[in-house]
């Protein structure tokens, strides 16, 4: 077994005994589910897997903790794992804090506040590491200024001057972008979510019966869920793609390919789910809209496929040499 494949499990086990779907819906009812999970993620290593062996990490890779990654969106996980262990990884260790780390652009004001319009997990973040333009500083989620956003754990986030001033400049390369690292750990987010969506949408078509016989053996059936497979072995594939890095720093242009497939695939996969499933998949008591909603939200995360798409465009105009060149600079990866 492969260390990949022992960080993975260890991410399954932890996640299977404490973020269950009631303890999902704990966190998003603002109860102390939150802080039991993240403790445990902290115990088991995992919020540090990304940093340096020699700082007290586990020295690994954006490749090697995909299924880390993967795990966190199969169970719906009302934390930011993925964003604090890139983080973590980026900020040297005078700067790096305890507990959780949203990933959040923001813009600087005129009076020197900062803003963000939107931060992924920001009613359960302990701080949030935000760029506004080339300058990147990590701000103490306690201190900001918060406006609730439409799903639960999402906030637009404010601090004044007196807060940014306080909060030094990280040392983070300018020329890094934000969007790209948030995709990059989203993507494989959205793999496992939508893997959870097909397990559960394939067990509610073998049991739930119609005209005496389950419904997945109707036609119609099994044609919408082949589709849902073919759109979540594609996505994962592509997030898998999006994480090939030799270390922290994602590749942009892999990015770019996870994410618009990832965020396509989101959309027909919880339309499908919700189409078998009928009326019982939107109410809150079942499980299925856990998942859907993460999808939704995830799928705007750092950019929709739109964006995406328009980053990959720039890529192809911008070269010279054939396309099929491109194509196998993205996709091959040594074995």
């Amino acid at each position: 077994m492969s260390d990949n494949d022992l960080y993975a499990d260890a991410a399954r086990q932890v996640l299977a005994d404490h973020c269950t779907p009631q303890a999902v819906r704990d966190s998003e009812a603002g109860g102390d589910a939150v802080r039991r999970i993240w403790q445990q993620l902290e115990a088991a290593g995992l919020a540090d897997a990304l940093v340096g062996e020699d700082e007290g990490g586990s020295g690994l890779s954006l490749e090697q903790v995909f299924g880390v990654l993967e795990q966190c969106g199969a169970h719906a996980l009302p934390l930011l794992l993925g964003e604090t262990m890139i983080a973590r990884a980026l900020l040297p260790a005078t700067q790096r804090p305890a507990g959780s780390i949203a990933l959040a652009r923001g813009e600087q004001r005129v009076d020197g506040a900062w803003h963000c319009a939107l931060v992924r997990g920001g009613t359960v973040a302990d701080s949030v590491l935000v760029q506004a333009g080339v300058a990147w500083r990590l701000l103490d989620a306690a201190q900001a200024r918060r406006t609730p956003h439409a799903l639960a754990l999402d906030a637009a986030m404010s601090w004044g001057p007196a807060e940014v001033a306080a909060a030094p400049l990280a040392p983070i390369d300018a020329s890094m972008d934000i969007r790209t690292l948030q995709a990059c750990v989203v993507a494989p987010q959205m793999a496992g979510a939508m893997g959870s969506v097909l397990e559960r949408t394939l067990q509610y078509a073998n049991e739930r019966q119609q005209f005496g016989r389950p419904i997945g053996k109707f036609q119609a059936i099994q044609h919408q869920l082949a589709v849902m497979s073919e759109h979540v072995c594609a996505a994962r594939m592509a997030a898998q793609l999006g994480c090939h890095a030799e270390g922290v720093t994602p590749d942009r242009l892999r990015v770019a390919v996870a994410k618009a497939r990832c965020s396509e695939a989101a959309l027909v996969v919880a339309e499908l789910a919700h189409a078998v499933h009928g009326a019982i998949g939107f109410t809150e008591e079942y499980d299925l809209q856990l998942y859907t909603r993460r999808l939704h939200a995830w799928r705007q995360t750092a950019g929709s496929e739109a964006y995406w798409q328009d980053v990959a465009g720039a890529a192809l105009f911008a070269h010279a040499g054939p396309t099929l060149d491109l194509v196998r600079t993205i996709t091959d990866v040594p074995a």
